[in-house]
């Protein structure tokens, strides 16, 4: 029963009690039935979260999308970033010699900027949305709340990653034609910003080596990210955004998708890339590791959830407006 939703178990959930029982009398054990529950209960609780389902011609639907696809980027970047911020450390050490490997960075890199950009114009009038609907009231306490904690965790990880930057171990090298594909400046932040995104956490004697406000850093930057995170779902799920702002803000999401796409298959160039790879000098930088194929997969998921969200938040709104 706890694989569904509690709305669900209040409708049904004393016919299926009672189905269920009549069918562990006849077969006490079968995995076809575990895994048809465990499927059925995680589509039931997609569909009460808007991802999955028959679309609505509602606002609520096009907030309940808004909210996934944050959520979806959210995760896709900070595991993706973590893995691009590895190469891109590698990349200032040396040139990687492979033409999947330098495929992918320039893939990766390429969108990046994309999501930077995209990212920008899709907050940017949201932000602007909620601060007037707060100012005058309109709301007040339902968005004050999400949107103060969204606006404390990125102080956190801004200040955070500004400050471990100096850190960033992409300094020096070998200059080589292409060194400069990633602002250094750049590549820095977002090394320090995922920096909890490694398998140091599975070798504690290593992690010791570290000096312990670093160790503080990587604990206490997933917690903000998670935080941003929850807080923009939050957000955006209260505002009641106009129409046609929702009909912008998801053809930006859907623009997102490909670039997060073109992302994903620069790191899967990479992953594939069977060549002999150079040896970086502070490390193999462009080895691939297990925490690296977990990445893709994890990204993949993410993926399809914001495509998924994205499809359906048009659809709601094409109807809408039909």
């Amino acid at each position: 029963m706890a694989w569904y939703p509690r709305a669900w178990r209040a409708r049904y959930g004393d016919e299926f009690c009672a189905l269920l029982e009549c069918e562990l009398d006849e077969r006490p054990r079968s995995c076809r039935r575990a895994l048809n529950i465990a499927w059925s209960g995680t589509l039931a609780r997609a569909t009460r979260a808007g991802i999955a389902g028959m679309s609505g011609g509602t606002p609520t639907q096009a907030r309940s999308s808004l909210a996934w696809l944050a959520a979806s980027l959210a995760v896709f970047l900070t595991v993706g970033l973590a893995v691009w911020s590895q190469l891109v450390v590698g990349w200032q050490w040396s040139s990687p010699r492979t033409e999947g490997t330098t495929i992918g960075v320039v893939a990766m890199s390429g969108a990046v900027l994309a999501l930077a950009v995209l990212g920008a114009c899709a907050v940017a009038p949201i932000v602007a949305i909620v601060a007037v609907r707060i100012v005058r009231g309109t709301l007040r306490r339902r968005l004050a709340v999400p949107a103060g904690v969204a606006a404390l965790a990125t102080t956190v990880l801004i200040v955070g990653a500004r400050r471990f930057e100096n850190g960033w171990p992409g300094t020096g090298g070998h200059h080589w034609a292409y060194q400069g594909l990633v602002p250094g400046g750049v590549a820095a932040f977002l090394w320090a910003a995922t920096l909890a995104i490694t398998s140091y956490w599975a070798h504690p004697g290593a992690l010791q080596s570290f000096p312990a406000p670093e160790v503080v850093w990587m604990a206490v930057s997933p917690v903000a990210m998670a935080a941003l995170s929850v807080a923009a779902g939050v957000t955006l799920r209260r505002v009641e955004l106009p129409a046609r702002l929702a009909r912008y803000e998801l053809r930006v999401g859907q623009l997102a998708s490909i670039a997060m796409a073109g992302f994903l298959l620069g790191s899967i160039a990479w992953l594939s890339d069977s060549s002999p790879r150079p040896r970086s000098i502070p490390s193999n930088l462009f080895h691939v590791g297990a925490i690296d194929i977990g990445a893709a997969v994890v990204m993949a998921l993410a993926l399809v959830c914001a495509h998924q969200a994205v499809s359906r938040g048009i659809g709601a709104t094409t109807r809408r407006s039909a």
